[in-house]
């Protein structure tokens, strides 16, 4: 295997090496090793940083050409996630200039890379299929540490996999490489010992679940249209269509499998919101449960009471700004400044109440201790998708939605 260019990047890589095993995000000598022989720069040859803007996120390009080597491959070895495509199509190299967009593909930070290789639970001679290949950095150290050979990866975008493959080829690496959906797995492999999603779902797909040998496992992380992530879950597929799984605590996520994303709410939502007739009453649970800042527990338990909702904010004739949770021609709005025997005020609209659930699943978890997310667990079989905590027909377990 050739890795080259080095430009000082060995040095790099130890010190970011270094970096992981005191986060705790870097345990063993294995994968320690891989990621002292990986160049992360020849997959990132450009990228884009956010800068402060007043009136939206600007991206400004990264490449050698434009800030030098050396302030590259320093912002290349920080733990730090880059994005490296915008709107779909555009790359670093198609700017000098700082501009606008909304970030399509990314190099994930190092950090949760390792750590999901880590909780993977690969080993030798392990077959790993990869749903999500991006840049290539994670299917490299993938090739590091168990060999080519055993590695299959899957990108949905053929400009990102052409890139990604030019990246593998410079550093010596010929995995696998299948331009696809990923949600579909990749049949003429299996079965895998192991699949890892770098896409967040909002359910299993069926057909890791089908690809793995019973035993396998499979790591995802998982996400709601609410914008609480839960973190990694790990499965163990038990045949037959069926599989169980863990939270494995945590808040970080990636880019939502497209299939997975969230519906663009349009413009017309806020007259929609405006002409809306409104119940109102007093609610225990208010507006706080729908920042993350506050806790991504309660954010958490709200999106899967309510799974198809989404939360919008704004204000009006010069009002506070106020999160407003929207789902299919109904909406709820919960304010605070409240009366006396509540601390919040809800108003909903439509023919079913949006926060009533939302407002009991956060009180039969409160009733529960308020466990954490690493104390829920995930049941998977043909027919349903269950996220419970306690007892998987108890009052804490909800079906995820399901994509046909």
């Amino acid at each position: 295997m050739t890795v080259e260019p080095d430009d000082g990047s060995t040095t790099l890589r130890q010190r970011m090496a270094d970096a992981l095993r005191e986060s705790g995000d870097l345990r063993s000598p294995a994968w320690r090793a891989a990621v002292e022989t990986v160049p992360r720069e020849a997959f990132i040859p450009g990228f884009f940083e956010a800068i402060d803007d007043p009136h939206q996120t600007m991206w400004r390009p990264i490449t050698p050409e434009l800030v030098g080597v050396r302030e590259r491959l320093e912002l290349v070895y920080t733990d730090e996630t880059w994005v490296t495509q915008l709107n779909c199509s555009v790359s670093a190299f198609d700017t000098d200039v700082p501009v606008p967009g909304s970030p399509t593909s990314s190099s994930t930070l190092p950090g949760l890379v390792v750590r999901m290789l880590e909780e993977l639970q690969a080993e030798d001679r392990s077959r790993v299929l990869e749903i999500g290949t991006g840049t290539g950095y994670s299917t490299a150290l993938l090739c590091a540490r168990l060999g080519q050979d055993l590695v299959t990866s899957i990108e949905v975008d053929p400009a990102v996999a052409g890139r990604a493959k030019q990246g593998l080829a410079q550093i010596g690496y010929a995995p696998e490489l299948v331009v696809g959906d990923g949600l579909l797995g990749h049949q003429p492999g299996a079965l895998y010992d192991r699949v890892i999603a770098t896409c967040s779902v909002r359910h299993i797909p069926a057909s890791w679940i089908t690809q793995t040998r019973p035993g396998g496992l499979i790591l995802t992380t998982m996400l709601g249209w609410l914008g609480a992530s839960s973190g990694l879950v790990r499965l163990e597929v038990t045949g037959d269509g069926t599989a169980e799984g863990v939270f494995l605590g945590g808040t970080d996520s990636f880019m939502p499998a497209r299939p997975h994303a969230a519906p663009v709410l349009g413009d017309d939502i806020y007259g929609w919101i405006d002409e809306a007739e409104t119940s109102e009453r007093g609610t225990d649970v208010g507006p706080e449960i729908l920042d993350p800042w506050e806790g991504w527990a309660t954010l958490f338990i709200a999106q899967l009471a309510a799974p198809d909702a989404q939360v919008f904010t704004f204000g009006t004739d010069g009002g506070p700004m106020l999160h407003h949770v929207v789902d299919a021609g109904r909406h709820a709005v919960a304010i605070p400044d409240a009366p006396p025997e509540s601390s919040a005020v809800v108003r909903q609209a439509g023919a079913i109440d949006l926060w009533d659930p939302i407002e009991a699943a956060i009180g039969e978890w409160r009733v529960a201790g308020s466990p954490s997310l690493d104390q829920f667990r995930i049941s998977v079989t043909p027919e349903a998708q269950t996220v419970w905590h306690g007892d998987p027909a108890g009052p804490l377990s909800w079906k995820l939605p399901t994509i046909k």
